[in-house]
């Protein structure tokens, strides 16, 4: 990981300690916490995909699923390579066939302009219930190793594209990711026509980042009168 201005470039992969270790140890501990579970999981094959939405199905506390179709360097990273929205479509199809419909897929998009009405489009008429749009952009090390950039850097890209779902597609739910931090970033997505935000980089500088966003965009009782 190496800082650059305004941002982070990575190249980490996807770590995580592994489907087995997770049901065992992470998700009893996140349930009894009384924490609501939404599981990103990304794959190398479409089987793969499916495979996990199938386990993940059967575990107590899973409120629902985020398949990851969008990372910045797929095949660097062994994944499922997504060059067209047909692609990220056919995972999503897989994963909501394996998992119970009453729960939420949301379908993570990387925030292509050209592309991003497109692949939104193809993963909801797929099962997807909302998108999330936004994740790391394809970027470089100092000396010339791919990457991927994340943080607010890549937010007004993201924006960009959040703005155009909702324009194209404004019966599907949104929810903008890419340099959220405090709460004027948050509120830019949501203007923008994102329903929720996530927060991903900000958190490496201040794991709190969530919480003081929860109290400074939770309207107060006098707000809401």
């Amino acid at each position: 990981m190496v800082e650059v201005p305004g941002g982070l470039v990575n190249a980490v992969g996807l770590p995580n300690p592994g489907l087995e270790h997770f049901l065992a140890t992470e998700l009893p501990w996140l349930v009894r916490a009384g924490v609501r579970v939404t599981v990103s999981v990304a794959g190398s094959t479409i089987g793969e995909y499916a495979d996990l939405a199938r386990r993940l199905s059967r575990a107590p506390g899973v409120a629902g699923l985020e398949v990851n179709v969008g990372a910045p360097d797929e095949a660097g990273a062994g994944l499922f390579e997504v060059r067209e929205p047909f692609h990220a479509a056919s995972v999503v199809a897989a994963v909501r066939r394996e998992f119970p419909a009453d729960r939420p897929v949301l379908a993570k998009l990387r925030p292509d302009v050209s592309r991003i009405v497109e692949g939104a489009r193809a993963c909801h008429e797929a099962g997807a219930t909302a998108v999330v749009v936004g994740n790391a952009v394809p970027a470089a090390f100092p000396d010339g190793r791919a990457g991927g950039l994340s943080g607010p850097a890549v937010a007004p890209i993201a924006l960009r594209c959040v703005t155009a779902v909702r324009d194209a597609l404004p019966g599907v739910p949104t929810i903008g990711c890419g340099g959220v931090r405090d709460a004027a970033s948050a509120r830019a997505y949501l203007a923008a026509g994102a329903s929720a935000v996530q927060v991903g980089t900000a958190l490496l500088h201040d794991p709190t980042t969530v919480a003081r966003l929860r109290d400074h965009l939770t309207p107060t009782s006098e707000e809401m009168r």
